[in-house]
């Protein structure tokens, strides 16, 4: 059996660069770590931390291919972000023209949480603490 410590990072491959960028950083809030740009790839690797813990690498590729992104498709299914208070973060989304599905109760814990989309529509989860 493999001895998992926790999850390192995620990787998002997105189709314009700056955009998405532009969404992780200044709407999500993420902090630049390392940004490099691989001229064998013609690709960018962007490395975003919360809180100094060092999360999402955001790469783009010329002309990526599409995949299904709704919450259910199969394969990844969602990134999901804890929050202090659902209604502030909403609010401030929609500020921004950000728009996030209705609020939801868990089921099983009944705790709060919503989603929105990133530039590429990948389904990003807001669960309040």
């Amino acid at each position: 059996m493999l001895s998992l410590k926790n999850i390192h990072h995620i990787a998002v491959i997105c189709s314009d660069y700056e955009k998405s960028k532009r969404f992780y950083t200044e709407i999500l809030g993420l902090k630049i770590i390392r940004e490099v740009y691989r001229e064998s790839r013609k690709s960018y690797k962007l490395d975003l931390a919360i809180n100094e813990h060092y999360c999402i690498e955001l790469f783009s590729f010329p002309n990526p291919p599409e995949r299904p992104s709704n919450p259910e498709a199969c394969g990844l299914r969602h990134l999901a972000f804890a929050v202090e208070n659902l209604d502030k973060n909403v609010s401030f989304l929609n500020s921004k023209n950000i728009i996030a599905e209705p609020i939801r109760i868990d089921e099983f814990t009944q705790k709060r949480f919503t989603f929105i989309a990133d530039p590429d529509l990948l389904p990003i989860e807001l669960y309040e603490l």
